[in-house]
């Protein structure tokens, strides 16, 4: 086989994913220019929902927030790293409690107003595109409404899915 039948060298996706990177690395960088350097932007959520919601297990924020609970519980040992929230566990011993610590409740502002901020850029360029990305989204989900990836993925995969 050589690099030329590689079905990796191609894709509809890397783009995508490149300028998705692309923002998310200029919201990192907007909290280190604000001396925030260990805040990533998937910190912001919850961070800003703990705020207004008070302490919650990770069960119940990673519910509140539409995420996985093992991939907010990995995003909570980084916030917890960041000396931003603090987990304790809860009545039933079976769950972690998560609150906010001085240091993170200080950090709402910011990340609410980096929120709006971001918000704000995207609709900005949303008024430079003949298609605004919201509307790119909200299509992509009703097409996949009508007939999900897994099965779109299942039917090219085909006997070639052994």
């Amino acid at each position: 086989m050589t690099s030329t039948d590689d079905p990796t060298r191609s894709s509809r996706l890397r783009q995508l994913f490149e300028v998705l990177a692309g923002m998310d690395a200029a919201i990192n960088e907007a909290y280190r220019e604000r001396g925030q350097g260990q805040v990533r932007s998937r910190f912001v959520l919850p961070l800003v929902r703990l705020a207004h919601l008070g302490p919650m297990t990770i069960t119940q924020l990673a519910s509140e927030l539409d995420r996985t609970h093992s991939a907010l519980s990995q995003t909570i040992t980084q916030m917890r790293q960041a000396e931003l929230v603090t987990s304790e566990a809860g009545d039933d011993g079976r769950t972690r409690v998560v609150t906010l610590t001085g240091r993170g409740r200080a950090l709402v502002p910011l990340a609410e107003a980096e929120w709006r901020a971001t918000e704000a850029a995207i609709a900005e360029l949303e008024e430079e595109l003949p298609y605004a990305l919201s509307r790119v989204a909200a299509d992509v989900a009703e097409a996949l409404g009508r007939r999900s990836f897994a099965e779109r993925l299942e039917d090219h995969l085909g006997d070639d899915g052994a």
